[in-house]
């Protein structure tokens, strides 16, 4: 698992945790203000992103929230850190969220854009109103050959988009783009991410070996360590209302939005924000 690190050895250890389609430069801006801070700071390539590979090439190329979630408590173990705080958007929000529901021995506290985003496939048959399917519109390609083929053929364009649909007010240039797209020239990327969204809409299958763990998180379980949640006030990507997951949350809890056309990327977008709240959950 390829990842970058700042920050003293000694340091309290937070991971920072990417989404899709970016990657770890999402923390470009964060990471340095923790390491001034005094904490150990990991970044990791999830799955399908940038460094990581898998060790065979007979090994499913799988993508289901469980198995990217057991990956942070391998890296954990591997780095021998007892406990560290997890924070991150998109998927890295879902990771961190399942680690502490599941683990929280190993979680000191969590930072969680969007909030609460752990599902389950039972939940995923269930239609929303049109509108709302509507945004999900590339869960549906991807679920297609077409789709697949289509995101093998065009992965750099395709995130442009979601970029800029997920972050409308968001004036990156193509440098900033250019370097977070050349994780997505990772050969399991396609693979991973076609995987994740088939496996959401329950038309493929996951891994024996995590099946025990996606029937305990099909309960919804509460995550009740510490926890800051936010949210950007220009978030063009699809995602609930903070008032449909602040129960969910048990232990001490703050939750805030952040202005300013701060869209979903929002550790690159509002890194000073972003960085205060892992600071903040710390102390919670």
């Amino acid at each position: 698992m390829g990842y970058a690190e700042a920050g003293p050895r000694d340091g309290h250890p937070v991971v920072l945790l990417h989404g899709w389609p970016y990657d770890i430069h999402s923390f470009a801006d964060v990471a340095p203000r923790l390491a001034a801070s005094g904490y150990r700071v990991i970044v990791p390539h999830l799955r399908g992103y940038g460094t990581t590979r898998f060790r065979s090439s007979g090994t499913l190329r799988n993508g289901q929230p469980a198995a990217l979630a057991t990956d942070v408590v391998a890296l954990l173990d591997a780095l021998q850190i007892p406990k560290a705080i997890l924070a991150g958007f998109d998927w890295g929000a879902r990771s961190a969220a399942i680690v502490a529901a599941l683990w929280p021995e190993r979680c000191k506290a969590i930072v969680a854009v969007s909030g609460y985003l752990i599902g389950n496939q039972e939940a995923g048959k269930n239609p929303l109103p049109p509108k709302a399917e509507l945004q999900w519109w590339y869960q549906f390609y991807f679920a297609t050959d077409r789709g697949r083929a289509g995101y093998e053929k065009y992965r750099d364009d395709f995130a442009k988009l979601i970029w800029r649909t997920a972050s409308p007010k968001w004036d990156f240039d193509d440098a900033t783009f250019a370097r977070s797209a050349a994780s997505l020239a990772n050969p399991d990327h396609v693979d991973i991410v076609v995987h994740n969204y088939r496996w959401r809409l329950g038309i493929a299958e996951g891994e024996a070996q995590y099946a025990d763990l996606e029937k305990r998180l099909a309960e919804a379980p509460v995550v009740g360590v510490p926890t800051v949640t936010m949210e950007g006030d220009a978030n063009g990507a699809p995602h609930p209302e903070p008032s449909a997951y602040a129960k969910k949350f048990t232990g001490p809890y703050k939750h805030h939005l952040i202005r300013g056309g701060i869209g979903h990327n929002l550790p690159q977008e509002a890194p000073e924000a972003f960085a205060n709240a892992v600071v903040e959950v710390d102390k919670l």
